[in-house]
């Protein structure tokens, strides 16, 4: 079953919304303008027009990773809801729908509203929906939006009775639709056994108020990267969805007229791909939740788009793989020794959480007419709040050729924790001109 197209997402609120030298990356001095007109400004990021430290995204990479998802989704049959936390981007939300994500995917109840105020209208929350307020809001929503399609995880009857017991006291329109959460055992969220998940399955089955429209896991948080590892973890963990669902089915507990199968992470979405479908009494929805494919990084998930590629064949490890888009720049601002340059990008600007970031360009003005990879040596040991440490390798050609006022852009690992650092990320050409901005909501 093809599910019906998702519609377009409305941004002029957001286009219109007015962007001055406040924001962090804004051209300090610059008269505010609105957001739809920073890509006719003609400003530059080598030229130095604009103040760093500054997160720009590569459009060409973005283009083509929304393709490669694409194609791989295609390819594989499954369906797309990306992570919205990923970017917190309504922007970059349109982007995904208008290349074919069948929705997004959120966190919690104000991603949520984000979405459904920019037009989204099928969303899943990868999260369980508990507290009284987050309840109300949730049944305001879907009341307000007869359109709105939303899932939200139940893994326990406490929290299906404190969702039961919020509406009473508002009387849904319509009931709400609950995945069951499968877990692991010292994993995070889901169901511990088989049992517990059928027995809480007829308990939703049986409620006036939700209604079970799938199946769903999360096998991002035990994966190591080996490949023999994963496809053993993930495709047991897919068996126990599978068998889950295939109880569920026979005791007609679905309140149709499909079924959601969904599993997140954007480490393994491959073996997922290929673990997950299956045949059920209704059409089946399989639901991809990667978001991080979307810019892709120069650490973790650079490491781990290998093994995809790997387990997928050959036609998937010669094409070109997801490219990262998002790249973090930053002045010298001091040489206090031999082998260190201390560069303007601390934690309050870039990824840490994972790993540290990766200098990949370099860029002197007046010499260079555009960046040129950094010598293999250079890496960034340790950051302040607002300070990166570059250490330099003595022992490579031009390992020292940076002074004081050089530019160093730097690829990151884990795309997400380096978008809530910014309400304002700049769309850059392959010249670095800015082309727009992107708005985050975090």
């Amino acid at each position: 079953m093809t599910p019906a197209p998702a519609r377009m997402l409305n941004l002029d609120s957001l286009q219109g919304e007015i962007i001055d030298p406040r924001t962090k990356g804004f051209p300090p001095g610059a008269a505010p303008i609105p957001l739809s007109s920073i890509g006719a400004q003609g400003w530059n990021l080598l030229r130095g027009d604009l103040p760093f430290p500054l997160a720009v995204l590569k459009e060409s990479a973005l283009d083509h990773n929304h393709m490669w998802m694409r194609d791989f989704t295609a390819a594989t049959g499954a369906l797309l809801a990306p992570h919205g936390k990923t970017t917190m981007a309504p922007q970059i939300f349109a982007q995904q729908i208008k290349a074919g994500a069948w929705g997004i995917t959120v966190a919690n109840v104000q991603q949520l509203g984000v979405c459904v105020h920019f037009g989204v209208r099928r969303v899943i929350m990868a999260n369980q929906l508990v507290g009284g307020r987050e309840i109300a809001e949730v049944i305001r929503l879907c009341d307000l939006h007869p359109d709105l399609e939303f899932h939200f995880l139940v893994d326990s009857a406490a929290q299906l009775a404190l969702i039961e017991s919020e509406a009473r006291n508002h009387a849904p329109a319509r009931p709400l639709h609950a995945l069951l959460e499968i877990g692991v055992a010292g994993g995070r969220t889901g169901c511990r056994s088989g049992d517990d998940a059928l027995a809480l399955a007829r308990a939703i089955a049986a409620s006036t108020t939700v209604a079970l429209s799938g199946i769903e896991c999360y096998e991002g948080l035990q994966l190591t990267g080996d490949s023999k590892h994963d496809i053993a973890f993930v495709g047991a963990l897919m068996e126990s969805v599978r068998r889950t669902a295939l109880s569920c089915d026979d005791e007609g507990l679905f309140a149709g007229p499909s079924i959601i199968l969904s599993a997140g992470g954007s480490a393994a979405f491959d073996i997922v791909a290929r673990k997950l479908p299956t045949r059920l009494s209704m059409p089946v929805l399989t639901i991809l939740r990667s978001g991080c494919y979307v810019t892709h990084d120069s650490g973790f998930y650079a490491r781990m788009l290998e093994g995809v590629k790997a387990r997928s064949g050959m036609d998937w490890q010669v094409r070109p793989g997801l490219k990262p888009a998002l790249e973090v720049w930053a002045r010298v601002q001091s040489r206090p020794e031999s082998g260190l340059a201390i560069l303007t990008m601390g934690k309050r600007d870039a990824s840490f959480d994972i790993d540290l970031p990766v200098p990949v360009w370099r860029f002197r003005a007046g010499q260079d007419d555009y960046p040129r990879p950094v010598p293999p040596g250079w890496k960034i040991s340790a950051m302040n709040d607002q300070h990166a440490y570059l250490r330099l390798d003595a022992g490579t050609d031009g390992s020292e050729d940076i002074a004081v006022g050089d530019l160093v852009g730097s690829g990151i690992s884990h795309p997400c924790t380096t978008f809530d650092k910014w309400r304002l990320l700049f769309t850059i050409d392959d010249g670095y001109t800015v082309t727009g901005a992107i708005r985050t909501f975090f």
